[in-house]
């Protein structure tokens, strides 16, 4: 009897400090046994160190805020990981009747026939013909808590794909963590930000290679006004490398937007490393000739040895790509426009393979 009064006379923190203790002693007796148990127990350690850090209640703020934010967008992506998606980023200020409206809405509605979803910032503008045109059940919005401009669009409002985040350096994680591709409009100051720092995350290898196309209106130089900026006050300096253009593509053309990330995944399907190795795993396996072809013309990129086939490496496993086979090759995670320059060869090499069919899953 003492017992149960005592527990009745709780508060409601003292109830949830004893359901989390309950959790937590149940959780560390399951970590052997699960499969990301490692991963897990790291993240529970850094909580712990951090418990005995000085530091101040705003920074639990930011630390708890932002690990909601990453929660949420976990559990709403998860179902669809498989699928290939595309960033459409541009202006939330240009109107429903401008020609910039309906391109982006024309695009992301041949995306979504292709098998592609579509991810937008789920506000106005660019945003809004993104998801206007690939339809909800295609569509991802990733908000965020603005005080003017950032409400959400009509054709993303409600829908379970619609994320709200409260800062912005968590919801562009999952725009590009996400992303297979990311297709620019034209915008401001946000939208020169996006351009950068995904041109940024590509270059210095922080992000996987994914096609980044600029698209303008029909005769508009938005994008070709800013290619000139890049060339002139970047290259020309040596600021950048002149290999880094071909990180991205500028067209006025949707069909050559189409073709730009059409082609990028041809062949190639996706890559990472494995140790000190770059691992490109491809729809199609390369002929000998092809692969001697690549060696010749792309061994400045190698700190050493060969661009070499293979099948999936031992520490790969286990791997849903496990069947693809394989380019495996010491890159020097440097000259990254020139890996960009390696795929689009590779595609042209396998562009007649009846294996190289255009990509809907990862």
């Amino acid at each position: 009897m003492p017992l149960v009064n005592e527990v009745m006379t709780l508060s409601p923190s003292e109830h949830a400090l004893k359901s989390l203790q309950t959790d937590l002693t149940a959780l560390i007796g399951q970590l052997p046994t699960l499969e990301h148990g490692e991963w897990i127990r790291r993240v529970l350690t850094l909580l712990l160190r951090l418990s005995g850090e000085e530091i101040d209640r705003l920074d639990w703020k930011i630390l708890t805020a932002s690990m909601q934010d990453m929660e949420r967008a976990f559990k709403v992506f998860y179902p669809y990981r498989h699928v290939r998606k595309v960033t459409i980023f541009g202006s939330a200020r240009v109107a429903n009747d401008t020609p910039e409206y309906k391109l982006a809405s024309e695009f992301a509605r041949y995306l979504a026939q292709q098998g592609f979803m579509v991810i937008t910032g789920a506000g106005g503008g660019i945003m809004e013909a993104g998801n206007e045109g690939a339809g909800a059940e295609n569509s991802f919005g990733l908000n965020i808590q603005l005080p003017f401009e950032q409400g959400s669009n009509p054709f993303i409002q409600g829908d379970p794909k619609l994320i709200n985040f409260k800062y912005f350096f968590t919801r562009k994680l999952f725009f590009l963590r996400e992303s297979d591709a990311i297709a620019l409009f034209p915008g401001g100051f946000g939208t020169q930000d996006e351009a950068f720092e995904c041109l940024t995350l590509c270059q210095t290898g922080r992000s996987g290679p994914v096609p980044l196309v600029l698209i303008d209106r029909c005769g508009g130089t938005y994008w070709q006004e800013w290619d000139a900026y890049i060339r002139k006050h970047l290259i020309q300096r040596g600021l950048v490398s002149p290999e880094d253009t071909s990180l991205y593509t500028v067209t006025d053309n949707l069909e050559l937007a189409y073709e730009a990330i059409n082609n990028f995944y041809r062949v190639y399907h996706s890559s990472r490393y494995v140790g000190d190795q770059f691992v490109i795993r491809l729809k199609s396996e390369l002929s000998d000739a092809d692969v001697e072809e690549l060696n010749t013309n792309f061994s400045d990129i190698l700190v050493k040895g060969r661009i070499e086939k293979s099948q999936v490496l031992p520490k790969e496993t286990p791997d849903e790509t496990a069947e693809l086979p394989r380019l495996v090759l010491y890159f020097n995670r440097r000259d990254s426009g020139r890996l960009y320059q390696l795929i689009a060869t590779i595609s042209k090499m396998g562009a007649s393979s009846p294996a190289a069919t255009h990509p809907e899953r990862k």
